[in-house]
C-alpha cells in the first residue's frame, strides 16, 4: 500500500473549462479518504487523474515515492471500482475476478489462490460459477470489488460504486466496504455525492466545489468546524441554518440583529475579540438544526416564527419556521403538537453558533 500526493494539480479541457484548480492533497498510507461534492464539482475527474485515465494539465502526482504524473494507468499500481460494475456478462464470477491476472500472465495456481482469498473476504464462495445477469446489484458490486482485490494494488479507487443500488442495499454495502478497509488495511480513495456515505466511511473527507478543494478534514471537524459557508451548508442533514444580520457596538459590547429585526442578542464575551473588526458590517450567523429546539435553557436566545413545514421522524419533528431573515430548520419533540401556520417560540443555543464573513464566506467563529 502507499500514500498519494497531489501537488498543485490542475485540469483544463479544450475550450478552457477548468475542472481542477490547484488541488493539494496528501492521502496517507492505509487511509480511507472520500472525495465529496455536488455534481460537476470535479471529484470524479480528480479520481480519474489519479487512476491515469485523465491527463493532468499541470502539477505533480505521487503514488508512494514515485512521480506518476505521466505514467500510464496500467503501471501505477492502482485498482479501480466503477459505478456500473464493468463486469463481463458472458464470464462467471471466477472468470471475471481472474481476468486481469490472466492478462498479466500470472500463473494459474497464484490466480486461483488470489481469487479464492478475495471470494472468502467478500463471501462470494457460493457464487463463483454464476454470471453477472444471475446476481443482484449488491453481489455484482462485490464481484467488481473482488476483481480489484486480487490485483494487490497499492491504492484502491472507488468511483461512486453504490449509486446504482437502492437505499437499503447502499447502507449494507457501506458497512461491507468499511469492514473491507479494516481487513485489507489498504489505502482507499472513494468518490461520492452522498454526504452520508462520506461521513460514515472516510477517515478524512475532501469537500470539492467548482474544481476547488474547500476543506480536507475529519468528518467531525467538517461538521463542527466548517471553514466556510459552502462546507457548512453541504455537510449536515438538514444543512446548517444561515441567517444574515449586522453587528453593532452597544454599551454592553457587540450585539447581533438579523435583517428581519426579529432576532437580536448580545454577543458572548468569548466571541467579542474575534468579531470586533466586523462592527457595523453584515455577517452570516450559522446554527445547526439540533441547536434550535422548543426547550429553554440558560444559554439560549428566544425568538418566534411561523411553522411552514413539518417532517415527522418518530422520535422528533423537523420543522421549518419563517419569520427571520431566512427560513430556519429546527428540531422539536414529538410530544409537542405542531400544526402548519402555528406561531411557535423557539430557543437557540448561543454556545453553538457560528459567524461567517458575508463577503468572503469564510468562518470567523
Amino acid at each position: 500500500m502507499a500514500q498519494v500526493k497531489l501537488n498543485h494539480i490542475e485540469k483544463v479541457y479544450e475550450g478552457g473549462f477548468n475542472a481542477a484548480k490547484d488541488i493539494n492533497l496528501h492521502v496517507k498510507n492505509k487511509e480511507f479518504v472520500v472525495f465529496v461534492g455536488p455534481s460537476g464539482c470535479g471529484k470524479s475527474t480528480l479520481l480519474r487523474m489519479i487512476a491515469g485515465l485523465e491527463e493532468i494539465t499541470s502539477g505533480e502526482l505521487y503514488i508512494g515515492e514515485d512521480d506518476v504524473t505521466t505514467t500510464p494507468a496500467k503501471n501505477r499500481g492502482i485498482a479501480m471500482v466503477f459505478q456500473n460494475y464493468a463486469l463481463y456478462p458472458h464470464m462467471t464470477v471466477y472468470q471475471n475476478m481472474a481476468f486481469g491476472l490472466k492478462i498479466k500472465k500470472v500463473n494459474k495456481k497464484e490466480i486461483y489462490e488470489r481469487v479464492m482469498e478475495a471470494s472468502k473476504i467478500l463471501e462470494l464462495e457460493d457464487l463463483m460459477d454464476k454470471r453477472p445477469g444471475q446476481m443482484s446489484g449488491g453481489q455484482r458490486q462485490r464481484v467488481a470489488i473482488g476483481r480489484a482485490i486480487v490485483r494487490h494494488p497499492k491504492v484502491f479507487l472507488f468511483d461512486e460504486p453504490l449509486s446504482n443500488l437502492d437505499a437499503k442495499l447502499r447502507g449494507q454495502m457501506r458497512v461491507e466496504i468499511a469492514k473491507l478497509h479494516t481487513k485489507l488495511d489498504a489505502t482507499m480513495i472513494y468518490v461520492t455525492h452522498d454526504q452520508v456515505e462520506a461521513m460514515t466511511l472516510g477517515d478524512r473527507i475532501a469537500v470539492l466545489n467548482d474544481g476547488r478543494l474547500e476543506q480536507f478534514d475529519t468528518p467531525m471537524n467538517l461538521y463542527n468546524k466548517p471553514d466556510n459557508i459552502f462546507v457548512a451548508r453541504f455537510i449536515g442533514s438538514p444543512p446548517m441554518n444561515l441567517i444574515e444580520g449586522q453587528l453593532s457596538n452597544q454599551e454592553k459590547g457587540l450585539r447581533f440583529k438579523d435583517t428581519s429585526g426579529n432576532l437580536e442578542f448580545d454577543i458572548p464575551e468569548d466571541f467579542q475579540k474575534r468579531l470586533i473588526a466586523y462592527t457595523d458590517k453584515r455577517v452570516i450567523l450559522g446554527v445547526r438544526s439540533e441547536s434550535i429546539t422548543d426547550k429553554r435553557d440558560a444559554a439560549s436566545i428566544n425568538f418566534q416564527g411561523t411553522i411552514a413545514t413539518i417532517e415527522l421522524l418518530g422520535n422528533e419533528q423537523i420543522i421549518a419556521v419563517t419569520g427571520l431573515t431566512d427560513t430556519v430548520i429546527c428540531r422539536v419533540s414529538t410530544k409537542r403538537v405542531c400544526a402548519l401556520e402555528d406561531t411557535v417560540e423557539l430557543f437557540m443555543d448561543i454556545s453553538s453558533i457560528y459567524f461567517f464573513d458575508k463577503e468572503s464566506e469564510q468562518r470567523i467563529i
